[in-house]
């Protein structure tokens, strides 16, 4: 579950893809472009991309890999409508490519990254789109650092099945950064996101970019997995618990350099469907494994090094600590 979409920059019609039989029509240079983890995010991401001209290899285990090659990906999308992409897949990455999007879980990045080593992913662009704040130093740490582009997705987009991708939310937006990446690089890939659908810009903070996301994700995700409730719910009965979480986390990011108005960021769950759950509360429910530590973990780890007391939301880690997540 991503944020809202940003008022500012919102989606619209003139960021219609190219048809699927228009496979020349992408602006601009041709990219290849390797996409790590093809699942909600991954999968609509690969798919706009090839339906708009780009050559597009997803990277993921031999099952995934060979129902992608056979039956392509097949979308679900109010937004950029019903269709069928043709995709490249493998097991790994074994030639260049422009760029490779990180579209995994946190949970999943230290094994996924063993499909893109050093020596493959060379000079192309690392774009990842993950939950918290923590995975940039990673990659820069394993990868050249001057090719590491930390961004953000707003999107609500899930895999039911390998393959197939529903794209359930009416906006589609990304935020492109990277302090030390060559400007003309992510301008070229914003471009091409856009052009394929997603509006896409490029801002030159990444910090603000990454706490922004982390302020609205880190409140919803732990409430509602805290007490299994959808937002609607959780912001009703226990109102008090979520100001202190938005409260805490916005004194956290400002602390890092990245100020967050909690009026704002309350009015903006407000204004969320009440129905709307957080992506971790869909894994709590799955029995799938959580991004606690990338989100609450992340945040706790950030509050001790500023300092800054978070006794709300160190409650609530506790507790879905101990409740076995």
């Amino acid at each position: 579950m991503a944020n809202p979409p940003n008022a500012s920059n919102p989606p619209n019609a003139s960021n219609a893809p190219a048809g699927p039989d228009s496979p020349d029509s992408a602006p601009g240079p041709r990219l290849t472009v390797a996409v790590l983890g093809p699942g909600g995010v991954g999968g609509l991401l690969a798919a706009l991309l090839s339906r708009a001209g780009h050559r597009v290899l997803c990277l993921a285990g031999e099952e995934t890999a060979r129902t992608l090659r056979t039956a392509g990906i097949q979308v679900r999308s109010t937004l950029f409508g019903d269709f069928t992409a043709a995709v490249e897949a493998d097991t790994a990455l074994r030639e260049p490519v422009d760029a490779c999007l990180i579209t995994v879980k946190a949970t999943a990045l230290d094994a996924a990254l063993t499909r893109i080593p050093p020596t493959a992913v060379g000079d192309a662009l690392l774009v990842p789109f993950l939950n918290g704040v923590e995975h940039p130093a990673l990659l820069r740490a394993r990868y050249a650092p001057d090719r590491v582009a930390p961004s953000v997705i707003r999107v609500e987009s899930t895999r039911p099945a390998p393959g197939l991708v529903e794209h359930t939310s009416p906006f589609a937006e990304i935020d492109l950064t990277g302090a030390k990446v060559p400007r003309p690089r992510l301008e070229a890939l914003a471009e091409a996101l856009t052009a394929a659908g997603p509006a896409t810009r490029v801002l030159d903070d990444e910090t603000t970019a990454l706490w922004a996301k982390m302020s609205f994700l880190a409140p919803f995700a732990l409430l509602t997995t805290r007490y299994g409730l959808p937002l609607g719910e959780a912001r009703t009965r226990h109102r008090d618990e979520l100001a202190s979480l938005v409260a805490e986390t916005a004194a956290v990011s400002r602390a890092c350099g990245a100020p967050v108005d909690p009026a704002q960021a309350l009015a903006r769950y407000d204004a969320f469907p009440p129905a709307a759950k957080s992506s971790m509360q869909r894994d709590a429910e799955a029995g799938r494994p959580l991004e606690l530590d990338a989100i609450g973990g992340a945040l706790l780890r950030a509050a001790d090094r500023h300092g800054v007391p978070v006794p709300v939301t160190a409650r609530i880690v506790r507790e879905l600590r101990e409740a076995g997540h």
